[in-house]
Formats: C-alpha cells, structure tokens, sequence
C-alpha cells in the first residue's frame, strides 16, 4: 500500500471514532470532547516528531498527557461497568 493511501484511510477511521457536535450534553459531552482533543494534540505533537517539526521533549510531555487522558477514561470506563453490574446484581 502507499503512504497516501495509508493516510487517507487512517484519517477516514479517525473521522469516525470522534464525537459528534451536540452528540452528547452537560459534563459527559465535555469530558469526551476533552479527552478527543487531547489524543488529536498528542497525534499532531507525534506527527510533527516524525516530521522534524517538534522537539523530543515536547513528544515526550504530549504522549505523557495523553497516556493520563487514556488511564482515566479506562478508570472511568471501568466504574461504569462495575456500576452495572452492581446494579444486575440487586434483587427485584
């Protein structure tokens, strides 16, 4: 495959995992559009690396920042599912 046809494909799965403006309202709708903001700097910063157009240290400090974006939404996540199951687990 070419490099082109790579990108356009990656930008194509990258338009979809993204949240839709007015999708989702209040604090939850903020904190997913926080987090997608914050995985598009740390490709950008990563892109820019590879490129020679950012410096090592400004990467390193993206991918950290992402990394804790990732780690809490996985914490999130994880109290959800925990949430229902408690939940499947009451007597009705």
């Amino acid at each position: 495959m070419e490099l082109a046809a790579v990108a356009r494909q990656y930008e194509a799965a990258r338009a979809a995992a993204e949240p839709q403006p007015g999708a989702a309202e209040g604090l939850a709708g903020t904190a997913a559009a926080d987090f997608a903001a914050q995985l598009r700097l740390g490709e950008e910063t990563a892109m820019g690396a590879m490129s020679g157009d950012a410096d090592p240290h400004a990467l390193v400090q993206a991918l950290a920042q992402t990394e804790l974006a990732v780690e809490a939404a996985v914490a999130v996540r994880n109290k959800v599912v925990e949430a229902y199951q408690e939940i499947l687990r009451m007597p009705v």
